[in-house]
């Protein structure tokens, strides 16, 4: 009989003492999305860049699909690109003068100009429509700054093709087709300036 009650004394101890530390215990915490997921909120993805990379350049293509996608491949997805046009008849003595506008989703547009050298290609011409990704921007101001090539980087098929700059950690990927194609085949760099400049140093 007295194991008994000492049995049952005990079992009533555990309980209390189970019941306390429930009730003692910090509430839950809210489930935080994984960092990957939060930085997806600022960058776009490869359907939203294909897309407007068809209505940019007026074609719906494959082959912008697979560039876009290699560049994806390589450098993830970008939180900015660029839209905008190059050539026009501004070759200068070897030189490629473009002007366009940088979008984001968070950090707001703006209007760019970019200067570098257009080597062993003929001078004048129509413009050329050139799309360019942009990967690990701080700040839109921080495009203001000069990129150089990156070597390797070149990729081409199906009427388009990327080549990649780069500077302080920020990569660009200017993605061409036609006359743009032929034009950016040999980058050595470009400098973005908030100001339309003939200056391409």
């Amino acid at each position: 009989m007295r194991a008994s009650l000492r049995f049952a004394a005990l079992s009533f101890g555990i309980f209390l003492a189970g019941a306390a530390q429930a009730q003692n215990a910090p509430p839950p915490q809210p489930v935080q999305p994984a960092p990957q997921q939060q930085r997806n909120n600022s960058t776009f993805t490869v359907d939203e860049i294909v897309s407007t990379g068809h209505q940019f350049f007026g074609t719906v293509s494959r082959g912008l699909a697979q560039v876009v996608e290699k560049a994806v491949g390589r450098w993830g997805q970008p939180n900015g690109y660029i839209l905008g046009q190059e050539g026009s008849g501004a070759f200068i003595v070897g030189l490629r003068y473009g002007d366009g506008t940088l979008y984001t989703k968070n950090a707001g547009d703006l209007r760019v100009f970019w200067e570098g050298p257009s080597i062993g290609f003929d001078t004048g011409g129509e413009g050329a429509r050139t799309m360019m990704l942009v990967y690990n921007l701080p700040a839109t101001d921080a495009i203001y700054q000069r990129f150089g090539g990156v070597d390797g980087s070149a990729y081409f098929i199906g009427g388009f093709g990327m080549t990649a700059l780069t500077a302080n950690n920020i990569v660009l990927v200017p993605i061409r087709s036609g006359v743009g194609l032929r034009l950016g085949a040999n980058i050595g760099y470009l400098k973005f300036t908030p100001k339309a400049t003939w200056n391409p140093f």
